[in-house]
């Protein structure tokens, strides 16, 4: 029988995966995420994403063990998570008025082989005023987000127009993971 698991404690990632009306199991990835400035955003994310789907394998061998990462990338730097509230500001204000692009990576390791693949989003953000950006703050909202904005919550009143998968921007490219996991032979 298939078995599922994902290797994520995102609710947002779990939420998505739902979608695909099959039963998984969720375990956390414990690997330590450090970012290598001397590769690409796109070999980071896949590497991370690799690097969480094969910590969790080594628990479920059998199992279709999926990791994903997302990164938010502008001017060829990538935006993690906030620090504080500055660093959360200053990254809101490098987005304002200007198109940046998400990646999520995603690594599918069924008997120790991982299979893997990013998706890119192009997203533009109308310009923000300081009022808007100390307010998002306040929200808290940005402190477990990459770029510092979740587009699928207060965040989206920033958005201004996406070229790519929503789903993807939000954690998971599930309609492209449906497809890959068809690839390698999971029954969805």
């Amino acid at each position: 029988m298939q078995h599922l698991v994902l290797a994520s404690s995102s609710p947002r990632r779990k939420e998505l995966l739902t979608n695909l009306g099959i039963t998984f199991d969720v375990l956390s990835s414990s690997i330590e995420e450090t970012i290598d400035p001397s590769v690409t955003p796109e070999e980071t994310v896949l590497s991370l994403a690799e690097q969480k789907a094969m910590d969790v394998a080594k628990q479920y061998p059998s199992s279709y063990v999926v990791g994903a990462d997302t990164i938010v990338v502008y001017d060829s730097q990538i935006l993690g998570k906030p620090k504080d509230e500055q660093d959360a500001k200053h990254m809101l204000r490098m987005l304002s008025g200007n198109t940046h692009y998400v990646l999520t990576g995603v690594s599918i390791v069924v008997n120790g082989q991982p299979s893997s693949f990013y998706v890119r989003t192009d997203v533009t953000f109308w310009p923000i005023s300081e009022d808007e950006i100390s307010q998002y703050i306040e929200s808290r909202e940005p402190f477990d987000k990459a770029g510092s904005y979740g587009i699928q919550g207060l965040g989206s009143l920033f958005v201004k127009e996406i070229k790519g998968d929503y789903f993807s921007v939000v954690g998971l490219p599930i309609s492209r993971l449906k497809r890959e996991l068809a690839k390698i032979g999971f029954t969805v």
